[in-house]
């Protein structure tokens, strides 16, 4: 998940500012159980400070106010507010660049060599795409590996809860300094500068843009709704944020929809160990579903 948002500074001596235990206990309650999110007493600051403005927007004499405003209410533009509130995004360009080392030298070129290396059409999931920064570095890396290597026809989806970050991926606009992690020569190569350098921004390509395409998953779904089977599979630093048994209900069905001899990446803070699922570690945060007749330890 991209960290998009910044804080109003809060007065815990002025009345508005303060959210009381009471309703930081219900809203809490509420974002677990609709999210899956953990949110611990330590977590009432970062609450009281995000619903602030919304409070001040809609004219209310307090956060406790807004708390018995959104309760009663049966809004579901209320509901996205508060989503894309409460939920932080954390991403880069090439964050945890082992994985695309991996992803290129050994994942590739081993599903590429499997039973349907012929057909071959590689099909990506971002599951926790935020505003889009690890999808289109999936982008540049999959464009260059098939430059390299005769061709390579691949489509990326990627997926979030918040609708503001999704809007950003959308956009495909970054400020220049957000690209310091990417090489030069795939800035020149994937990157749109902006005319006006006094506003320094870029844009991914039409070319990459195209293969890619976002839609919005809340991961408490009973049905994620994804009917596409995938080859790779990206959901990085988002376990985190859940329980235990959160996190392998979530990693259980992403399971269902990655091909036999497929990769699941998670990030290299989590683990899956002990988790009643059909993936197989390979690698550091790296994860594979077994081919059919596939025996422990082999790596075909």
């Amino acid at each position: 998940m991209s960290e998009a948002w910044t804080a109003t500074r809060s007065n815990p001596r002025d009345p508005l500012s303060a959210l009381s235990q009471k309703s930081f206990d219900r809203f809490a309650a509420y974002v677990t159980g609709e999210l899956g999110i953990q949110m611990p007493p330590t977590k009432l600051t970062m609450v009281q400070s995000r619903l602030l403005r919304r409070a001040r927007e809609l004219n209310l004499d307090s956060i406790d106010e807004y708390g018995d405003y959104f309760f009663s209410s049966e809004s579901a533009e209320e509901r996205q507010y508060l989503i894309n509130a409460i939920t932080t995004n954390k991403t880069d360009f090439f964050r945890e660049p082992q994985h695309f080392d991996y992803l290129v030298k050994v994942a590739l070129p081993k599903l590429r060599a499997g039973p349907d290396g012929g057909r071959f059409r590689l099909n990506v999931w971002s599951a926790a795409c935020s505003s889009g920064e690890e999808a289109y570095t999936l982008a540049m890396v999959l464009a260059e590996y098939g430059e390299r290597n005769g061709g390579l026809d691949f489509a990326i989806l990627g997926t979030d809860i918040s609708t503001r970050v999704l809007g950003h991926a959308r956009e495909a606009v970054y400020a220049e300094v957000m690209l310091a992690p990417v090489p030069m020569a795939l800035r020149v190569k994937y990157l749109l500068s902006s005319k006006d350098r006094g506003s320094p921004m870029v844009r991914i390509k039409p070319s990459l843009r195209a293969r890619t395409s976002f839609h919005q998953l809340n991961f408490m779904n009973e049905d994620y709704g994804i009917r596409d089977m995938f080859d790779v599979v990206f959901c990085r630093n988002v376990l985190i944020y859940f329980d235990r048994p959160t996190q392998e209900m979530v990693i259980q069905k992403i399971c269902r929809n990655i091909n036999p001899g497929g990769y699941l990446f998670v990030g290299h803070s989590e683990s899956l160990s002990g988790m009643n699922i059909s993936a197989r570690q390979v690698g550091n945060a790296v994860y594979r579903i077994p081919l059919p007749g596939e025996k422990a330890g082999e790596t075909r």
